[in-house]
């Protein structure tokens, strides 16, 4: 890790010799209002969790909750960003309101994770969340202060249900040298998909830094590490490498590896840690690709992530339902991607993929074992009014043996339906 940061740092300076004599972004700024932009983002999804072998719902305070959680929904977002104002300075605005609407969803099936629980143990109707957050520019460099979304691998907000997470703090993501990005933050505020508060996971703060590299134009890497108070310090590194072979050919190397020090205010044991890393290998051959992954989980407890955002698993062996990240947890992965557009069918995609993880320690002291399969089709409307309209069908089988049951889930499936609408008004 060490040694990678100083070569890209020593590349960087390289670069940056030609570089530099290039117009900044800033300098090319048409405006506030020339160069903003206002989208309106749809999505809706029906989602439904069938718990197996008469479990029960689990998340339900009804006196007699199904065996399975159910629940549609509509998230709308608006999104209006300014652009910069002229000047050494440029200064900007982004906006934002998420609103959700429970389309179906009863007492007994309630737990999704779409709406915030009524005091009756239903989901709420309706909720609306407004924020925003000033932003100044200068070249290109860019720090932006209130409530925002974030993708960094060491705090990153979630976006798998209807609404996203958001965060609060300051963010700072410098681009002054080709190829290379410097990122920095610090927050001290999250809210959850299903919440409308500033901040309902109650962070104190956390702390990020990053820096990610194009070496060459296939290969880059990238190192960030956080310290989120009262809970843990996290380490993350990452190697991508593609390797064409010939026309419509490529192989793909993907390594991303975790380290995490917990705290004794979360862990109870100021010593715990983490080391939870995978590696994926993808060969792409015209509409086809082949994914073979592993991964692989050791320390004294499983990688936990959440108060950093619910998005912080940039692990290759993270799917639909399992992150399998257990305890010294051992798993691999096997997947087949399928574009239709080399077959006349623009827009069409599939995926199926198939994860077994063993050798996890359990509170009961046996071995915990999972295993999961996943289908996935998508298709996004390529023309006409309705262009960019898409539909995206995932479904997921889960299952575990019972000394993992105990600890992490009862055995299920989960199948979910979600259309998407952007519209770009201006």
């Amino acid at each position: 890790m060490q040694v990678m940061k100083w070569s890209a740092l020593a590349l960087a300076v390289t670069a940056g010799t030609t570089q530099l004599a290039f117009a900044s972004a800033q300098s090319e700024s048409k405006g506030f209002v020339e160069d903003s932009s206002f989208d309106i983002f749809n999505r809706a999804l029906y989602m439904n969790r069938d718990f197996r072998n008469g479990a029960s719902n689990g998340a339900s305070t009804s006196a007699n909750p199904a065996g399975y959680r159910e629940e549609t929904g509509l998230g709308i977002r608006l999104l209006f960003e300014s652009g910069f104002t002229q000047g050494t300075v440029g200064v900007g605005v982004d906006a934002h309101s998420l609103s959700s609407i429970k389309l179906d969803g009863g007492r007994g099936r309630y737990g999704t994770g779409q709406f915030a629980q009524t005091d009756e143990g239903r989901g709420d109707d309706t909720q609306t969340e407004v924020g925003g957050a000033i932003k100044f520019r200068v070249s290109d460099t860019v720090l932006k202060y209130g409530n925002q979304f974030v993708a960094s691998p060491v705090f990153s907000t979630d976006d798998s249900r209807i609404l996203p997470e958001v965060a609060t703090g300051t963010y700072l993501v410098s681009n002054e040298i080709e190829g290379l990005e410097l990122s920095a933050g610090r927050f001290t505020g999250l809210s959850s998909q299903v919440q409308t508060t500033r901040d309902d996971f109650e962070l104190k703060s956390a702390n990020i830094v990053g820096a990610s590299y194009a070496f060459t134009d296939n290969f880059s890497g990238a190192i960030h590490a956080a310290d989120v108070e009262d809970y843990w310090k996290k380490y993350y590194g990452n190697l991508n490498y593609n390797l064409p072979l010939a026309e419509e050919q490529a192989l793909n190397f993907d390594f991303n590896i975790y380290k995490t020090d917990y705290d004794d205010e979360y862990s109870a044991d100021a010593f715990d840690d983490n080391t939870i890393w995978s590696l994926a290998t993808a060969y792409s051959l015209g509409a086809h690709k082949f994914t073979l992954a592993y991964q692989r989980s050791s320390g004294d407890r499983g990688y936990d992530y959440g108060v950093d955002g619910g998005g912080t698993v940039w692990l290759n062996n993270s799917v639909q339902f399992s992150d399998f990240n257990g305890e010294d947890e051992k798993s691999w992965q096997v997947r087949y991607d399928l574009d239709m557009a080399s077959y006349g069918v623009p827009g069409l995609s599939f995926m199926t993929r198939y994860l077994t993880g063993d050798d996890i320690t359990t509170s009961s002291g046996e071995e915990g074992k999972e295993h999961e399969w996943n289908f996935e089709t998508k298709y996004v409307i390529q023309e006409g009014a309705a262009k960019d309209l898409s539909f995206r069908l995932r479904h997921a089988i889960w299952r575990a043996n019972d000394a993992y049951n105990a600890d992490y889930s009862a055995d299920l499936n989960d199948t979910r339906l979600i259309v998407e609408y952007p519209l770009d008004v201006l």
